[in-house]
């Protein structure tokens, strides 16, 4: 019976770090990366940025969960490399230059943005894209359409490993 239990107990151990595993990589926006680390929605926070002119990564540091902030954009940036290397706007090698550049910068990150790094690199992530649809293209504000790596959201500011 002993052993029951504990094989028991392992499975379901083993199940749970699956599931945060893989719910970690699955935010497709800084949004929704705020909203799940802050334990708000992604409503909440849009809401919160929009009235605070905070960026997703401010939001994230006041609630003391900047780090779990950058790993879930780290993992975004990296899904959205990886992508660009499969469809073949990005080499391989460019690709792993953009995101160490990336993971260096998160260990100064402040959550403010203010790195760059996709701009640097000519990889916006959605930065500046405006609110815009799925794909990331919106208008910026001046009737200018904007294109970026932003998904569904197209909001992509939020923390200096979101750019």
């Amino acid at each position: 019976m002993k052993k029951i239990v504990i094989t028991g107990l392992s499975i379901l151990m083993f199940g749970a770090m699956t599931v945060t595993a893989y719910a970690a990589s699955t935010y497709e926006t800084p949004a929704e990366a705020a909203a799940a680390v802050t334990n708000k929605t992604v409503e909440e926070v849009v809401a919160q940025r929009q009235d605070t002119d905070m960026t997703y990564g401010q939001i994230a540091d006041e609630a003391g969960k900047l780090d779990a902030f950058k790993d879930a954009m780290l993992e975004i940036k990296k899904d959205i490399l990886d992508q660009r290397v499969t469809d073949g706007t990005l080499t391989q090698e460019k690709a792993d230059e953009i995101y160490k550049a990336i993971q260096d910068n998160a260990a100064n990150c402040d959550g403010t943005g203010s790195a760059e790094i996709g701009k640097n690199y000519g990889v916006g992530f959605g930065m500046k894209s405006g609110n815009g649809t799925c794909d990331g293209s919106g208008y910026n504000g001046k009737g200018n359409k904007g294109n970026g790596m932003g998904n569904r959201v197209g909001n992509g500011t939020g923390t200096c490993v979101n750019e």
